[in-house]
């Protein structure tokens, strides 16, 4: 009997509506993926493990810790308030324009805090180098930083196109910015110069606000009226608004720690560090982006519907997706270090990068199944609006990363850093995993 109800539960899944839009969304995923790891390839080849690449990490480093921590983390929990006002017939224009007003907000305020801040916080953090070193850092940070307030445009717009459905458009737009990279260093790379990567993001990263701006008007998703802060849904989505913000802060310190350590090594360690991940996130983020901008607005409206059939779902498509990604991350493994030499292996980077990318890459991929299963669990907890435990664990993982970042770089050095980090995400992983168990424990009693 048990079988039976497996097997009808499996059928009816696989013609739902929502496995046909994670299919499409990780098609699409993937050949967005192709075209940036291609990307990735010719800046290889044209930078290797420069101080050029080096200081454009670092360069990258607050605008892209603001926009997942703090413009992302808002649109995450915008989604799921947006569903339930839509489930309750309330105001959806005084939601929506009181939703924009509040990125606008956030997204020019932290576009200040960033230009303010970033001087004190590179000589700071990443101290040792030269005046040029420094100057470099700069100069390529003021072409990015303008990409904070496109950013948080980008991500409510897209998040309204997942609500009402569309979720082919958003991605497949995700293919703007590799292309801008590759037109920028095959036609304009004298012009350009030590500006070019920067540039590149730029104005990749306006051509797609304009596109997904011009869809969504197209689409008549833009729907605004007299904002109302007094809402009783604007209050509630507001109230976890810091908690999901901290949650969001917490988790972008990770990687923003990992680069402090690693630019206390050698010159071209953060670029190690950041090729060693190509791959791991490559597979990952297929998996991730896919079921995460599917499964966010779809848990939203589940929850509201059947509170016990979102619980089944969720732990149905956990651990298939376990068995699944472990299986490729192994297969990935096994073959690690010849893809590397085949995809970067060119140019100025040498057989010696090689060695160091494939070791890195190898200790990321273990943690791989643990993250793709760990965002499945946030996507679900952020639609029941559970924020509150998850910036818990993401303090508990942030000063973890911290103290084994320290221990282990004394002992492995740059490997050390990597060997952390898979640490730090299967333990946040299964507290999560865990949690989320006595959730539907607490339910099922009730």
């Amino acid at each position: 009997m048990k079988f039976f109800d497996l097997k009808n539960l499996v059928i009816n899944y696989s013609k739902s509506t929502v496995l046909k839009n994670i299919l499409l969304v990780g098609a699409l995923t993937v050949l967005v993926k192709i075209i940036a790891f291609y990307k990735e390839t010719v800046v290889a080849s044209e930078f290797g493990l420069s101080e050029l690449l080096d200081t454009f990490f670092i360069a990258m480093l607050i605008p892209g810790f603001i926009s997942n921590a703090f413009i992302g983390a808002f649109g995450s929990v915008f989604i799921p308030n947006y569903v339930k006002a839509s489930k309750l017939d309330h105001d959806l224009r005084a939601f929506q324009s009181t939703g924009f007003l509040i990125t606008i907000g956030v997204s020019i305020f932290f576009t200040v805090v960033a230009i303010l801040f970033t001087d004190t916080f590179v000589e700071t953090f990443f101290s040792g180098h030269s005046i040029a070193y420094y100057g470099l850092i700069k100069i390529q940070f003021y072409y990015i930083v303008p990409c904070i307030f496109i950013w948080g445009l980008n991500s409510l717009l897209s998040g309204l196109l997942h609500i009402s459905g569309e979720f082919k458009t958003p991605t497949f737009l995700g293919i703007i910015i590799p292309i801008s990279f590759l037109v920028c260093i095959t036609f304009f790379k004298e012009e350009l110069g030590q500006k070019i990567l920067a540039v590149s993001l730029l104005l990749g990263t306006l051509i797609e606000f304009l596109l997904i701006l011009l869809i969504s008007y197209n689409k008549k998703i833009i729907k605004l009226s007299k904002p109302n802060f007094k809402s009783p849904d604007i209050k509630i989505m507001l109230k976890q608004v810091p908690a999901k913000v901290s949650s969001g802060f917490l988790t972008g310190l990770i990687p923003v720690t990992d680069q402090y350590f690693a630019a206390k090594l050698a010159i071209g360690s953060i670029a190690s560090l950041n090729y060693g991940l190509k791959i791991p996130a490559f597979l990952t983020s297929i998996l991730i982006i896919s079921m995460g901008k599917v499964l966010l607005p779809h848990f939203s409206k589940l929850v509201i519907e059947d509170k016990k059939l979102a619980f089944d779902k969720l732990f149905f498509s956990l651990k298939r997706l376990f068995v699944v990604t472990s299986l490729a991350a192994i297969c990935v493994i096994l073959i690690s270090p010849w893809l590397i030499e085949f995809l970067f292996e060119r140019g100025e980077f040498t057989t010696k990068d090689t060695e160091i990318v494939s070791l890195i890459q190898i200790i990321f991929l273990v943690y791989a199944p643990f993250t793709v299963c760990g965002m499945v669990i946030v996507n679900f907890l952020t639609s029941i609006n559970e924020n509150n435990f998850m910036a818990k664990v993401s303090l508990i993982a942030v000063i973890l990363n911290l103290v084994l970042d320290f221990i282990f770089m004394k002992y492995y050095g740059i490997f050390g850093i990597a060997l952390c980090t898979t640490t730090v995400f299967i333990i946040r992983a299964i507290i999560l995993y865990r949690y989320t168990l006595k959730l539907n424990k607490q339910h099922q009693s009730i």
